[in-house]
């Protein structure tokens, strides 16, 4: 049985016809009997797709002959085919939604007027320069942000990434526009938009982690500026950098520290509960509201 691996990629760039595009990525997966999601936008491309190891090398050199997708990066993950239960490979108006379809400009080179890229070397050398000043602003949602983030980073108070332009619009971050600012996501795609987004209203000096938290992680592990340990978007829910990691967030129950999540057991909310595996033994909810329509009688039958 052939080794499988997961794919993940993107790359900013001007497609004139995107529908023509989605044909022939959809064509191309299922040729290579590949599973995934792939988006597509006159942005460019975001997709994550599991298959074996040579299926996933040819999809990857066929993608970057395209011209538009050439020198695409693509970072390679533990797990296959069967953590997806489908191929889906959509047209949208944006590849991450923040909201803002007709604001974001992409030329051959990627986002134009997005953050400047530092490698994590060149975060370390810039805190070590311009010390306190420096700001760490986180590009996630808060659900993320609560089990691991960067020391002293700003969590802004999101849901969902179409929440942060309303957020950053808000003056209590005037005071924070002449400062340098380093944006940070998990893998680097949000914080090419949300850095864009941010010069536009007036931030002046605005940074982006190149890679984002993954490449700070495989790079610093637990020795750096990062506590606590990843979200991500897969069964796994969280994965951590080294044994060192240590939980930051609070068990909702019994308050020890934990950053294991469940979902809320009032099967019509599922939203995620911040609990420890000792009280995730017990049915969980994630709101007085949803303990009484969890405990209720239809419920129960």
């Amino acid at each position: 049985m052939s080794m499988q691996k997961i794919i993940l990629y993107y790359k900013f760039a001007p497609l004139s016809d995107p529908e023509a595009t989605k044909l022939w990525q959809k064509a191309l997966c299922e040729k290579l009997n590949l599973k995934g999601r792939i988006l597509l936008s006159k942005h460019g491309l975001n997709g994550t797709v599991g298959g074996d190891i040579d299926d996933l090398k040819e999809y990857v050199k066929q993608t970057r002959s395209y011209a538009p997708f050439k020198g695409t990066v693509f970072k390679w993950s533990d797990g296959g085919r069967d953590d997806f239960p489908r191929l889906s490979v959509k047209v949208r108006s944006e590849i991450v939604s923040f909201g803002a379809p007709d604001e974001l400009q992409v030329d051959e080179n990627g986002v134009v007027g997005g953050g400047k890229h530092l490698t994590p070397k060149q975060v370390h050398e810039l805190v070590k320069e311009r010390g306190d000043d420096v700001v760490f602003f986180d590009g996630r949602n808060k659900h993320e942000a609560e089990i691991g983030k960067f020391k002293n980073a700003i969590v802004p108070d999101v849901e969902t990434s179409h929440d942060f332009i309303k957020e950053i619009e808000d003056p209590k971050y005037d005071a924070l526009k002449d400062k340098p600012i380093v944006t940070y996501c998990t893998g680097g795609i949000r914080c090419e938009i949300l850095s864009s987004i941010m010069k536009k209203r007036g931030f002046k000096e605005v940074y982006q982690i190149d890679g984002g938290i993954v490449k700070y992680g495989e790079t610093y592990g637990d020795e750096g500026l990062w506590e606590g340990a990843l979200y991500v978007f897969d069964d796994r829910m969280t994965t951590r950098f080294s044994d060192k990691s240590k939980d930051i967030a609070q068990c909702r129950e019994c308050h020890h520290p934990t950053s294991n999540y469940e979902n809320c057991a009032n099967m019509a909310c599922n939203k995620l509960v911040l609990v420890c595996k000792d009280c995730a033994k017990q049915d969980y909810t994630c709101s007085d509201s949803c303990q009484k329509a969890f405990l209720a009688p239809s419920h129960a039958s």
